[in-house]
């Protein structure tokens, strides 16, 4: 019997993701992740030149049911300033991959050590509007997690209930322009927060491996 989201256990999450892989290109792209009815100037700004970058997306195994850590960055940051996204960042020369630069960076920004992430799995790389493929990498947590978050690059970190990013209803449609054009972006709203932009795409390519 197919498990509801409210049913989702920790051993579903790498049962579902147990035949994802590391792409070997991190810089490139899927083009049928990028909508075709956008315009070309987009298309080509989120296809050429990538730079490679890796999130954890991490979730929690709580006692009341699986969450997921999310950011909202920092003001001050250069690229996505004041932005709600996973933890996560370029690819450094001494990353030997792109799990590497994730988790280094996770550590960096909230204080996990890459030691207490169970990697379960890849979303293939995604591009951004700044120029970079960011490649998802999914990491289960245990309950005693402490952060340590780094101000100058996080403002704060919070919860947000796997079940809820994983009901399509909780999900929103909104609009911006480019060249002219009105592009439609999903988002979540949840705890006053607002996830869009690359990160709800995230979320978007995550469910479509875990609800069956």
């Amino acid at each position: 019997m197919t498990k509801s989201i409210f049913e989702l256990a920790a051993n579903d999450i790498g049962e579902r993701l147990a035949a994802t892989v590391l792409e070997d290109d991190p810089s490139g792209v899927h083009l049928d992740t990028i909508d075709r009815d956008w315009p070309s100037g987009l298309r080509q700004q989120l296809t050429a030149n990538l730079k490679p970058a890796g999130v954890l997306i991490p979730i929690i195994d709580r006692p009341t049911g699986l969450s997921v850590l999310l950011t909202r960055r920092s003001a001050a940051l250069k690229h996505h300033a004041g932005q709600v996204s996973f933890p996560g960042g370029r690819m450094e020369p001494e990353d030997r991959d792109i799990r590497e630069t994730a988790l280094r960076e996770t550590h960096e920004e909230v204080g996990i050590q890459a030691d207490k992430v169970r990697v379960q799995g890849f979303l293939p790389p995604m591009p951004t509007i700044t120029g970079f493929a960011v490649t998802p990498v999914v990491g289960l947590l245990s309950d005693d997690l402490v952060l340590k978050v780094d101000p100058t690059e996080v403002e704060r970190a919070f919860e947000v209930p796997l079940p809820f990013l994983l009901d399509p209803a909780n999900q929103k449609m909104s609009t911006r322009e480019f060249e002219g054009v009105p592009i439609a972006l999903a988002e979540f709203h949840f705890g006053g927060e607002r996830i869009w932009g690359a990160t709800a795409s995230m979320v978007i390519a995550l469910r479509q491996y875990l609800i069956i």
